[in-house]
């Protein structure tokens, strides 16, 4: 048997190459998993363009210099397995690799799920590392496995962003900024802030998105890139960036005066990243949702971070779900080659929002 991996050059995201090699043989105490469907969005660009300032690279490296693979999130079934406490035909959610199949090394293994204790992932962050088995796993419905895929990392980072800014209580800010205001992400911050007293949610995108953000109802004010002038610039605000765009960044801190915080998180605009050199007002400071997390965790324990997860989740993904025109459109992408396209049509960007991406590289 073979496996297939899409190889990603580190230093030009849009040079790929479809990798086949034999499948390697499990040592003691690994499994075998074949990656039955993954979530390819705007989310796993980020992984890519920050792979090497987060580690994104380590988690399943390519063993080549300069190529790596991004993961992605969603569903696998054990093949194979030398593990007592993991058993064949078991069903799993989780962070992998863009191919055909995973082996892991599980160990912490419980009712919920297992960690992958390969050595090289010693030192990356657990929240990636663990992955759940969809029979006791809270948050998995059998019949929305794709929208699972699609918005439960994204959501759960959205999550996380409000659940940040609330605990700082807004940084003494009454106005939230969202760059890329039509993306998953922000959506799903949108759609928690707008649930916040006090807090005026303004949605920046570009002028063939104003209508779709405009629809989603969680958006006080949509206004487009260009038109950033006609917000008041004294108002004490937070900027949410999605896009991760420079020159927008630059626009965006020398309007607002009343900036109390500037919060990175994406990097949907990938074709414009990087430094901005001397910025007025506060220093960008880049969202790590694990830590967060992990903060939660301290002070709620694990239940009383799951029971809210698990609320706030049943509440969205019933929203997006609901009505005769669902929010969310999903298409799928079946085989090598096909993953291959639509990778590189998610870098290049565009598109129509609703539109969600499950991939597989199995053949069809």
């Amino acid at each position: 048997m073979s496996t297939t991996t899409l190889f990603v050059r580190q230093d030009d995201l849009a040079t790929t190459r479809l990798v086949t090699a034999d499948e390697p043989a499990l040592a003691d105490g690994e499994i075998r998993v074949r990656v039955d469907g993954f979530a390819l969005t705007a989310n796993n660009i980020t992984y890519a363009a920050l792979g090497d300032m987060l580690n994104y690279w380590h988690f399943y490296p390519t063993g080549e210099p300069g190529w790596g693979i991004v993961p992605v999130w969603g569903f696998g079934t054990v093949m194979a397995s030398l593990h007592p406490d993991v058993e064949l035909g078991e069903r799993l959610y989780g962070y992998w690799p863009m191919g055909t199949q995973a082996v892991l090394l599980p160990q912490r293994a419980n009712a919920a799920g297992f960690s992958d204790g390969a050595p090289h992932r010693a030192g990356l962050h657990a929240v990636y590392n663990h992955y759940l088995r969809t029979t006791t796993d809270p948050l998995y419905r059998a019949d929305n496995e794709d929208v699972q895929a699609l918005l439960r990392p994204l959501f759960i980072t959205s999550w996380l962003i409000d659940d940040f800014l609330e605990d700082q209580q807004f940084f003494g800010a009454k106005r939230m900024l969202l760059s890329s205001a039509s993306s998953k992400t922000a959506y799903g911050t949108a759609f928690q802030l707008a649930q916040r007293d006090g807090i005026e949610v303004v949605g920046l995108t570009s002028p063939g998105n104003v209508a779709f953000c405009e629809s989603l109802g969680c958006y006080d004010r949509v206004v487009t890139y260009d038109a950033l002038g006609q917000l008041d610039s004294t108002t004490p605000s937070v900027y949410i960036d999605f896009a991760g765009s420079v020159g927008l960044r630059q626009r965006v801190h020398g309007h607002f005066k009343g900036l109390n915080y500037s919060c990175s998180v994406g990097a949907s605009h990938v074709g414009d990243l990087g430094g901005a050199g001397q910025l007025p007002g506060p220093r960008p400071v880049m969202f790590f949702a694990p830590a967060q997390v992990k903060k939660r965790h301290a002070d709620w324990g694990a239940q009383g971070l799951n029971d809210r997860l698990v609320a706030a989740w049943t509440q969205f993904s019933t929203a997006v779900s609901a009505g005769p025109r669902p929010w969310l459109v999903v298409q799928h992408h079946a085989g090598p080659e096909a993953t291959q396209a639509l990778f590189a049509a998610v870098l290049a960007g565009g598109g129509d929002p609703r539109s969600g991406h499950i991939a597989t590289m199995l053949p069809s």
